[in-house]
C-alpha cells in the first residue's frame, strides 16, 4: 500500500477554485474525446495495459515495464479528418521504478506519473498522444473497474463537524441493498410470530451507507460483525477504497471533473469517517471496562497511562492520544485521578490547532466519556 498512501492524506483530496476546476473539466473533456477517436482494438490495448499497470500500483510494486501502442489517432488544429501517427519502435518500451526509484526514493505511483508527464511533452506527437491516452487509461480503470459502486446516499454533518457523515434516511426509500448471496444477516420477524427467523441484507442501518458491507457499527456504536478485527478489516477496505481514489488524482487531477469519482469520493468518504469514529468510540468503551476492572483488583496500584485511539480526519485513520493518567510508583487508583486528568486533556486538546475543529471536537467527546464513567 505504500504507493497509495500519500505523507499527508487530507480529508477533501483535491480542494480547487471555481476556475481551476472549469480548467480540468476542460482538460478531461478534452481527454475523453481523444480516447474516442481511437479505433476499438487500441482502445482495448490501452484499457489492458492499464490494467496491468494499476494492479502494479495497488500490489506496491518497486517497478513496472510497459509498451506504448504502435499508433494513435490525433484530431490536428485545421485539417479535416482525424490523421494516425505511428509512435516509433524505439520509443515504445519504457520503464518505471527499479533501482533509480529506490534512490530517488520515489514510489511507483510517483514514477509513473513523472515518466508520462515527460512523454506527453515529447517532441514526437505520437508519443505525447499515447501517454495521455495511457494515463487516462490508468485512472478510469482505478476508478471505474477496481473500486464497486453503492448505493445512492445523503450524509449531512453534525454541529460543527466539516465532513458529512451522518447518513440521512428517506422514509419512504424500500430497505434494499447492494447484496450477494453471502451478504445476508439473520433477524427475527418482529410481526411475524410463528415464521421463524427472516434472512435480510444487512442491517437497517447499514443500508444507509453507500457499501452496507463494511459497515461494522449501528448508529449506538455497537457492533453488527463477529468479532474487532472484522470491524478492523471493514475500516481498513474503505481506507485502500479512498487511498485509490487519492491516487487516481494523484496521477490524473482533471479525474476530480469526473461524476463517478466525485460519487464514490462522498460516498465512501462520509462512510468511513462515521465508522471510523465508531470503532475508535467502541476502543474507548473497551478501556474504560478494563480500568474499571483492574482498579477493582486493586492492579492500578503503580501509575496509569492511556493510549486513547480517537479518528483523524487528516489521515483519515486511528491514531492514539497518550497522556499520563497517574505518574508510576506506589500510588493508590482513585477516580478521582481519571476524572481530573480527562479535563485537563481537554482544555489541551481544545487548544491544538495541529487537529481539525472535528476531529478536536470528537476526541473531547472520548475524553468526556472516560470522565462520566468515573465521575
Amino acid at each position: 500500500m505504500n504507493d497509495l498512501n500519500p505523507p499527508a492524506l487530507a480529508s477533501d483530496a483535491i480542494s480547487t477554485s471555481d476556475d481551476a476546476l472549469s480548467q480540468l473539466s476542460q482538460e478531461y473533456d478534452s481527454i475523453q474525446e481523444l480516447m474516442a477517436l481511437q479505433p476499438p482494438l487500441l482502445q482495448r490495448y490501452l484499457n489492458t495495459l492499464a490494467s496491468s499497470l494499476a494492479e502494479s500500483l495497488v500490489q506496491g510494486l518497486p517497478q513496472a515495464n510497459f509498451k506504448l501502442p504502435d499508433r494513435v489517432v490525433i484530431r490536428v488544429e485545421g485539417a479535416g479528418e482525424p490523421r494516425t501517427l505511428v509512435v516509433p519502435e524505439e520509443l515504445r518500451e519504457q520503464m518505471v521504478g527499479g533501482f533509480m526509484g529506490r534512490v530517488k526514493r520515489a514510489d511507483l505511483r510517483t514514477a509513473l506519473r513523472q515518466r508520462l508527464l515527460e512523454l506527453e511533452q515529447h517532441q514526437d506527437p505520437a508519443v505525447a498522444a499515447s501517454a495521455v491516452l495511457l494515463r487516462y487509461a490508468i485512472v478510469t480503470h482505478l476508478i471505474y473497474n477496481m473500486l464497486p459502486s453503492g448505493r445512492t446516499v445523503t450524509y449531512v454533518a453534525g454541529e460543527g463537524e466539516e465532513i458529512a457523515s451522518l447518513p440521512l434516511v428517506d422514509e419512504l426509500e424500500p430497505e434494499s441493498a447492494i447484496t450477494a448471496s453471502t451478504d445476508a444477516i439473520v433477524e427475527e420477524g418482529a410481526f411475524e410470530d410463528g415464521r421463524g427467523e427472516l434472512l435480510v441484507p444487512y442491517v437497517p442501518y447499514a443500508r444507509r451507507f453507500y457499501l452496507p458491507q463494511w459497515v461494522a457499527f449501528d448508529g449506538h456504536d455497537q457492533m453488527v460483525v463477529n468479532s474487532i478485527s472484522e470491524a478492523e478489516a471493514h475500516i481498513a477496505s474503505m481506507q485502500r477504497y479512498l487511498f485509490i481514489l487519492h491516487a487516481s488524482v494523484g496521477i490524473a487531477s482533471y479525474m476530480v471533473a469526473d461524476s463517478v469519482y466525485q460519487q464514490k469520493r462522498y460516498g465512501m468518504m462520509g462512510q468511513l469517517v462515521n465508522q471510523g469514529r465508531a470503532l475508535a468510540r467502541y476502543e474507548v468503551r473497551q478501556i474504560i471496562q478494563t480500568i474499571q476492572r483492574r482498579a477493582a483488583a486493586q492492579d492500578l496500584n503503580r501509575g496509569l497511562s492511556l493510549s486513547l485511539p480517537y479518528f483523524n480526519e487528516q489521515d483519515l485513520a486511528i491514531v492514539t492520544y497518550d497522556f499520563e493518567v497517574i505518574p508510576s510508583g506506589r500510588i493508590m487508583f482513585v477516580k478521582a485521578f481519571v476524572v481530573r486528568a480527562a479535563r485537563e486533556q481537554q482544555a489541551k486538546v481544545a487548544q491544538d490547532t495541529r487537529l481539525s475543529p472535528s476531529t478536536r471536537k470528537h476526541l473531547i467527546e472520548e475524553l468526556q466519556m472516560l470522565e462520566r464513567a468515573f465521575l
